[in-house]
């Protein structure tokens, strides 16, 4: 089985990600954590037609300006601190956090320490 591998770094920059569609994966998300660079570096996991799941690591002092997503959002932090700001109401962001945000919700998020995250 071929599981995606791909490692994008940047800031705020959307990439096509090619479509990924693995019968099943198992992955130690803690092995894939990565700070290497400064800024977001972004591991797509799974993507398709359905699904999207990507790790979103981001270094101490980042911060992603006000934005809007076209589909439904959720975040589960794995490790560090931060902020995200949703509709102007900041939501704390910590180890086992769960956020939700409809499409098109406008958020913004800041990076006390490195931050690691699911993004589906």
């Amino acid at each position: 089985m071929t599981h995606p591998t791909q490692l994008e770094t940047a800031s705020n920059q959307q990439v096509p990600a090619a479509e990924t569609t693995p019968a099943s994966l198992s992955v130690q998300l803690k092995d894939q954590i990565d700070y290497s660079k400064p800024g977001v570096t972004r591991k797509v996991l799974i993507k398709n037609q359905t699904s999207s799941f990507m790790l979103m690591c981001i270094t101490a002092g980042t911060v992603l300006p006000e934005h809007t997503a076209p589909r439904n959002v959720s975040l589960t932090i794995l490790e560090g601190y931060g902020c995200l700001t949703i509709e102007g109401k900041e939501v704390r962001l910590e180890p086992g956090v769960f956020v939700y945000m409809p499409a098109n919700t406008p958020h913004s998020l800041r990076a006390d320490e490195n931050l690691a995250f699911l993004h589906t």
